[in-house]
Order: C-alpha cells, then structure tokens, then sequence
C-alpha cells in the first residue's frame, strides 16, 4: 500500500485489466462495502474495509465473494439495490452492458444459483445504465443508438425515448422514481417524467462533446458534466445554463461523477486511452482541485456510498484515491 501525493491511497491488485469498476451505491447490510470490477470476459464481486472504517485494516481490505464469466468485455455495469449480504439466502444481483448490444442481469446467491437474463433491443453501443434505486425493479440505459430506453427485468422494453444525439450518461432520482435525466452528446440534459414520458426540464452545456454527466444524489438542484475539457455545473432551480465552468483537463474530459459523501466534492478524469490520465478531485468552494491523482490509463471511476473515496481501474489494479476534507 502506498501513499505517495499523486499516487493512489491504496491499490488492489487484479488477475486482469479492469475496465469498469463500480462501489455499490446501496446498502447492503454489511459492514464492507460490495464493489464490482469487469474486463475481458469476467466480472470481480467482492467487498471492501479501509482503514478509515476499521482501525485493524490495514489500508484496504478486498475480500473476493464470486468471479463470473462474462461472454464479451464488460463495457458498462450497475449495481441493484436488491443486492444484499445480511440474509439468507443472499442476494447479488447487477446488470452489465457489452459491445453486443445486449445488457445483461446477473442474479445470484453466490452459493449454486446463478441466473443470466439478456435484454436485446439497443441497435448500437450502451454509454451507461442505473437500477431504479429504491426497489430495482427497473433499468434504464442509454445508447448511441439516440435512445433511452427502461426496462423491466423479465427484459421487456417499458419505455424508450427517442433523443436527438447519442444518449452518455442516465441517471435516476433518489427518492422520485419517475424522474430520469438523460444527458446527451451534443450538450443537452433532459430530465423526463417516466408517467407522462414527456420531457420536464432541459439544461444546455453550450458546447459540445459532452461526455458525461452526474446528477447530486445528495442535493438533487445540482448536476454536473464534463464537455470539451472542461466541467460544467448547474442550479437546476436557478437556469437551465451552467452556474460554474472551469477547464479541467489539458485534453478532453471523459467522465465526472459527484461524491456520495460530500455534495461538493466531485472527481474528472481524462480521456481513457492516454499514457496518463489524470484523476482531478474538485471542491466546489476551491478554485483548484483538491486533489489529482495520477493513473496510468484508468478506466471506470466510481465514488464509495459514505466515504470521500474514489476508485478508477487499470492494468491489473485498482487503484483508491481518499480525499482528506
């Protein structure tokens, strides 16, 4: 484990490239938190203690529960609130997103039962996907194929909204489980009414690619995105344009997500890909990042349920970053 400035706080190391790594943004009844990490044609499910939580761990302390086969690379993937460890049998249950087209739940009491559903409907590749977060029973994801579309988990397509550039980042309200926001491509985020299906409220970036974008769970007024190198944040209550816009990245952003912990903390990283892609850890009263990590091609980041702690994948390792507020 080290703890070099620019370097990750802790690393676990991997048998493979980690493509995508989310922290289970649910309880789940245990006292570690679930983590899932996915490449090439595998799935990683297990748990997570730090220091932080528990005086004895030593860093970080990653306990494998299951290694899934995957058919293809994993592209995308997210967390059921069903998922839990504190009854018997347990539950894991999350969906995953590949180059197929197709989504795929995974069920499982990680004992004997493992059940695989495949969801066939999107005509091109899935940016993201969100469990309706109260009870799970619903998925949404959005494409490149212009759409978003939910699903039920028998795989039927309960609704798809049609959007006018490829849909990056889809994400659900904590508590109003009829409200989707869909951020798109070419800059605009719309937030839709699941019982109406209509449009409710729309914001513009005002520039272009938007990459990705994140809607504060813990203060829902604000969202957040990444567009051109940039980020950008919004008041929903106050414009529909931007309140703060700063540069970010020397190239392009690729991906912003808000803390669970902090509703002023967030984290950019670059575009994966590059040699070095930064990891910038923003607070919103500071001018300048509060913290930049330094990961060697990261893929995947993923903030932890009540921790300021983040983790990226990469080559054969996570790598977790805590910001010291």
């Amino acid at each position: 484990m080290e703890d070099s400035g620019r370097g990750a706080s802790y690393t676990v190391h991997c048998d493979d490239y980690v493509h995508v790594v989310e922290f289970s943004p649910f309880d789940s009844g245990s006292a570690a938190s679930l983590l899932a990490y996915g490449g090439n044609q595998y799935v990683v499910v297990g748990t997570c203690r730090f220091q932080k939580e528990d005086a004895e761990v030593d860093g970080v302390e990653f306990t494998t529960l299951r290694v899934y086969h995957h058919v293809l690379r994993v592209d995308c993937l997210a967390w059921s609130p069903e998922s839990r460890l504190d009854k018997l049998p347990q539950l894991i249950r999350f969906c995953t997103a590949a180059a197929d087209r197709n989504l795929r739940l995974m069920t499982s009491d990680l004992q004997n039962t493992h059940e695989v559903k495949v969801m066939a409907g999107h005509t091109s590749y899935i940016n993201q996907l969100v469990f309706e977060p109260t009870e799970g029973k619903q998925i949404a994801s959005v494409s490149d194929d212009h759409t978003c579309r939910v699903w039920d988990l028998d795989g039927s397509e309960a609704t798809i909204f049609r959007l006018r550039s490829p849909g990056v980042s889809v994400c659900w309200h904590p508590e109003d489980i009829f409200k989707l926001m869909v951020a798109e491509k070419k800059g605009t985020i719309r937030f839709y009414d699941l019982v109406t299906q209509q449009a409710i409220l729309s914001l513009e970036s005002g520039q272009s690619p938007l990459m990705s974008a994140d809607w504060c769970l813990t203060n829902t007024i604000k969202v957040g995105a990444v567009t051109g190198s940039d980020w950008v944040i919004w008041d929903i209550t106050r414009s529909s344009y931007p309140q703060e816009k700063r540069p970010a990245h020397v190239e392009r952003a690729g991906t912003f997500r808000w803390s669970r912990a902090n509703e002023n903390l967030f984290s950019t990283t670059g575009c994966p890909g590059k040699i070095n892609s930064q990891l910038l850890v923003h607070h919103l009263g500071h001018p300048q990042p509060v913290m930049i990590g330094s990961a060697v091609v990261g893929a995947g980041l993923s903030w932890h349920r009540s921790l300021p702690l983040c983790v990226i994948g990469g080559d054969r390792k996570l790598s977790f970053w805590m910001t010291e507020m």
